[in-house]
């Protein structure tokens, strides 16, 4: 069974490959984590319109991602063998969202950034074929995680905006914080979203459960303290450039 728009622009539209996760959980989630994390954005305050320099940022940003994944990342992988536990040009690409996310701080940054980055992305390496899939995917899995942690802090991301009274507890909370999202980021769009649903819908295909929990665990551990360490270079950024 696939849907009515089956093989359009490359996309096969399977959504009963075996072990392949259905579709309505993946379509409720993806509406409901958005709206659910609007709502606690604007209560929380970190709901608010972007700048010019804010565009600036992300379309920045975005850009300097994709020259990262696709060319300095890719050239430096040549020396640096790419494992489950280490891609170097996916980590520069985390890194380099997470300074811009950090840097705006606005619910909508991570899929703005997310988007510009996809865009980008097609034009200069993939092509277009799949789409518009592939900005659904990127933009509510990569980049919604990033606005959800925008939302759940009220826009103080990494206590940039508003450290605590004391160092200990900031830095803390800023590593907690960036480890949360190094896991949410490096491990679970691919693993789960990905693999679970998004390249058999596209591709077909059966899904291994198995090698989803695997990089699950594996991506997880290089993530992790990646991203407790790219808070703290974030937090670094942000106060030096005074935002």
């Amino acid at each position: 069974m696939s849907l009515l728009l089956a093989y359009f622009n490359g996309i096969a539209g399977v959504v009963n490959a075996p072990g392949q996760i259905p579709w309505p959980f993946v379509a409720g989630y993806f509406i409901i984590a958005l709206i659910a994390a609007a709502l606690v954005a604007k209560r929380q305050g970190g709901l608010s319109g972007f700048t010019t320099l804010d565009w600036v940022y992300m379309g920045v940003g975005g850009a300097f991602a994709v020259v990262w994944d696709f060319y300095l990342g890719s050239f430096i992988g040549r020396a640096i063998p790419s494992t489950p536990f280490f891609d170097i040009s996916f980590i520069g690409r985390f890194l380099i969202t997470m300074i811009t996310v950090g840097v705006v701080r606005k619910f909508g940054a991570g899929m703005i950034t997310t988007f510009i980055f996809n865009l980008l992305a097609d034009l200069f390496h993939y092509g277009f074929g799949g789409e518009p899939v592939y900005f659904v995917y990127e933009a509510l899995t990569y980049g919604l995680f990033f606005d959800i942690m925008i939302a759940v802090t009220g826009g103080n991301l990494f206590c940039i905006e508003k450290p605590y009274k004391s160092k200990t507890t900031t830095y803390a909370v800023m590593l907690i914080e960036g480890a949360v999202i190094g896991y949410l980021y490096g491990a679970v769009p691919y693993s789960i979203f990905w693999l679970g649903f998004f390249a058999p819908f596209i591709y077909g295909g059966v899904v291994n459960w198995a090698r989803i929990y695997f990089l699950l665990w594996a991506y997880g551990v290089s993530n992790v303290p990646v991203g407790a360490i790219g808070a703290w270079i974030t937090y670094r950024i942000a106060k030096a450039v005074g935002v």
